[in-house]
């Protein structure tokens, strides 16, 4: 299933995003990562094996400016507030919504001056199952 690398290079194609989006963890450098969280589930599943899914993700970005980090959060939940469609490219997948589940948060702050912000979200999708 390919939904996470079309989640990744939707955000990517943000006019004005100051910097672009890996799907992975956050580095040691100023970093914008797109990863899944715990406590995703099949809500329903049919008899043809295709499945109902609520999958939930986070977008986490390092930097030391937290004016950066501001922009780029909020103009990632703005964007993908009003998501309407997510293709798959290997019809693995239909988009049903996405949720902003929390909004742009403070995770962390060091002594070093790095600061981590959060943006937590849920998908919802059907899943096609895979033909052998």
């Amino acid at each position: 299933m390919d939904f996470m690398e079309r989640l990744t290079e939707r955000v990517n194609q943000i006019n004005g995003l100051p910097v672009s989006c890996k799907m992975g963890y956050l580095g040691a450098e100023e970093s914008f990562v797109v990863y899944p969280l715990p406590g995703s589930n099949v809500t329903q599943e049919f008899m043809n094996g295709d499945t109902d899914q609520q999958l939930n993700y986070e977008f986490a970005m390092k930097s030391k400016s937290q004016s950066r980090i501001n922009q780029t959060l909020w103009v990632v939940q703005n964007e993908l507030e009003r998501l309407k469609e997510l293709e798959s490219e290997n019809n693995s997948y239909e988009f049903e919504e996405l949720v902003i589940t929390n909004k742009p948060f403070i995770n962390q702050a060091d002594d070093q001056g790095w600061f981590v912000f959060l943006l937590d979200i849920q998908a919802k999708i059907t899943v096609f199952k895979e033909e052998k």
